[in-house]
């Protein structure tokens, strides 16, 4: 790219970030409309191995026709150089509603090292993807690899291999009136004047063209997009979905309400057993066991409070931008091919949300007592970012070894630097220091005794591990479907738009992840283990563990993923994904760990 084309860029995605951070324009896809003979744009994106996403490299890294008076790349938003789109101009002529039958793009002399990589590209699947009427999507493959057999007199069935570069695209496209409402490609392979063996040869003359057929469809232009969301999920395979979807629901709801019915009964027990106590004479000794006996030291403040509360805080944010995207997505204003609008919307949602995460982390830092205020400004602020920027930092320069798109551009990482400094960091600051000024006192119904008490010999499973382990199981069990789903779209080429199963889907989550922590912290209670604060945090985050895991089992058993950049990616990313979605959880079971503990002490009679 040359270097005004960098700087527009780059000014470019500053507009585009400033706008979506003043919320002064929302993204909505321009209707284009056309006169007969008008040319309809048709632009270029990128090219790389079909079973690596991540592993996408400039389109005219081939030697593809280049457009007359050159290439020119187009200026893309934010969320579109985050997914390592590069748009640029191509020599394609296609006039509205203007049939072409054999149009010549260029004839090229191809070199020997062109004729090599063109070879390996078509090896590895290279497929290619375009844009017509700024966001109708084309995809393509570059060629394909034949395997002949033919019967020897000695050696039995023998195989020939040869490679075939396609040379010749046609576009069948329907209109509507004065819009185009989509597009298909394809290659006439069986035409051998429309496909070239290069499967050997020092050079060759190859010779490239086009053609395109109009038809007019019924489609409006609002619904255009609908038949992406059709391919991606037919009808056979969205009624399994939902059937998978509900059966999940259904078994972890029982098991839930099953042990929420155990848990009920025993509470009802020991409040029972406790008032009998109470009622005891004064000479009479009661049996003092159980979690009531814990009082004076259940409200202990954990260690490490700088550390916990703004584990606490980005938790809470985490939630919030969760919470926020299925708002936008339930809207509709993720549609398919949007090209970045969710990344965009993340990016944006992280910086305004900041101020969130600086308050709670403030609030609970002195309600526990904290006084270095700078150090836990700094540790929220740095908590997720910091990882963030080093896993970024690893994966950016292995893009930019390899020569991919995926690698951001100088100008972009500025203006993702700025975005922090300018947004993210001070509110975080603004809401660490409203925090701190705010009123917030902690009210324990008991009061905490000045030496903590001894906590009994466990058996092996009680302890942290093994507890984690079972936390994680069950609300994994009720999302490890659609976890399928969500990889299938995040690293392939389905499209995701089935957003209500999935908000359902996170509500079960939330709802599960809160009550197996619940009834894990009851029962550490019940054996007088009063250390419960980490530990239910640790409990309810403890399902991006099986995240984790299903993430290495997707990767070797469900993809056809290879390569060392795109290993890097898709583990990189995913160990990032898996840290927020530990943060986000932990925060939920302890906030219903903290509910259930406030709720049970204050209905006991403590002497």
């Amino acid at each position: 790219m040359a270097a005004p084309d960098r700087r527009r860029t780059s000014r470019r995605c500053l507009c585009s970030a400033l706008a979506l951070l003043l919320c002064a324009s929302v993204a909505v896809a321009e209707e284009h409309h056309y006169k007969k003979g008008d040319l309809v744009p048709l632009i270029a994106n990128k090219i790389g191995p079909y079973a690596n996403p991540s592993e996408t490299y400039q389109f005219y890294l081939l030697p593809f026709c280049q457009p007359q008076e050159g290439k020119r790349y187009v200026i893309e938003d934010l969320g579109e150089v985050l997914e390592g789109d590069r748009l640029v101009s191509t020599p394609y002529e296609i006039k509205f509603r203007e049939d072409v039958a054999d149009a010549e793009l260029c004839t090229k002399e191809l070199t020997v090292q062109e004729l090599q990589n063109l070879r390996g590209a078509i090896d590895e699947d290279y497929y290619f993807q375009m844009f017509l009427d700024d966001d109708l999507p084309i995809w393509g493959f570059v060629g394909k690899v034949e395997h002949s057999h033919t019967h020897g007199l000695k050696d039995g069935i023998q195989g020939e291999t040869h490679t075939y570069l396609f040379t010749h695209f046609h576009f069948d496209i329907g209109f509507n009136n004065d819009q185009v409402i989509e597009v298909n490609v394809s290659t006439v392979s069986a035409d051998p004047t429309k496909t070239v063996d290069i499967t050997a040869g020092d050079s060759k003359q190859v010779r490239f063209s086009y053609s395109v057929r109009w038809a007019e469809v019924g489609t409006a232009f609002d619904d255009r997009m609908d038949r992406y969301t059709r391919y991606s999920f037919l009808p056979q395979h969205l009624e399994i979905h939902w059937f998978s979807i509900i059966n999940s629901c259904v078994t972890v709801l029982l098991l839930t309400g099953f042990l929420a019915t155990i848990l009920l009964r025993v509470l009802k027990n020991d409040f029972v057993k406790f008032t009998r106590d109470a009622d005891h004479e004064a000479g009479e000794d009661p049996d003092e066991s159980g979690w009531k006996y814990l009082h004076g030291d259940v409200f202990r403040f954990p260690s490490d409070i700088n550390l916990f509360s703004a584990m606490i805080g980005v938790g809470t944010q985490w939630l919030v931008i969760v919470l926020a995207v299925f708002a936008l997505s339930l809207m509709d204003m993720f549609y398919p091919y949007n090209r970045g609008a969710m990344l965009s919307a993340c990016v944006v949602l992280y910086a305004l949300t900041a101020g969130i995460a600086g308050y709670v982390a403030g609030v609970w830092y002195k309600k526990m007592g904290g006084r270095q205020w700078v150090q836990n400004v700094l540790l929220t602020s740095g908590l997720f970012c910091a990882p963030l920027a080093g896993v970024f930092s690893l994966l950016n320069t292995v893009a930019w070894i390899q020569g991919s798109t995926q690698a951001l551009p100088f100008g972009t990482i500025v203006i993702i630097i700025l975005i922090w400094v300018v947004v993210t960091f001070p509110l975080t600051v603004l809401g660490g220091i409203w925090g701190k000024n705010s009123d917030a006192t902690y009210n324990a119904p008991c009061r905490t005794t000045k030496f903590p008490r001894e906590v009994p010999p466990l058996q092996w499973y009680r302890g942290t591990p093994a507890q984690m382990l079972m936390a994680g199981f069950l609300p994994f069990s009720a999302i490890y479907i659609e976890l399928y789903y969500i990889f299938a779209s995040i690293w392939g080429h389905k499209v995701y738009t089935i957003y209500s199963i999935l908000f359902i889907v996170f509500v079960l989550l939330v709802i599960v992840t809160a009550f197996i922590t619940v009834a894990l912290t009851y029962f550490q209670l019940a054996v007088e283990d009063h250390r419960w604060w980490w530990r239910s945090f640790l409990c309810g985050g403890s399902t991006a563990l099986f995240v984790a895991a299903y993430c290495v089992f997707y990767y070797h058993f469900r993809s056809d993923m290879s390569g060392f950049m795109q290993a890097c990616f898709f583990f990189g990313y995913n160990a990032v994904a898996c840290y927020a979605f530990f943060l986000m959880l932990g925060t939920v079971g302890w906030w219903a760990s903290h509910l259930f503990v406030f709720r049970i002490f204050q209905a006991v009679k403590v002497e």
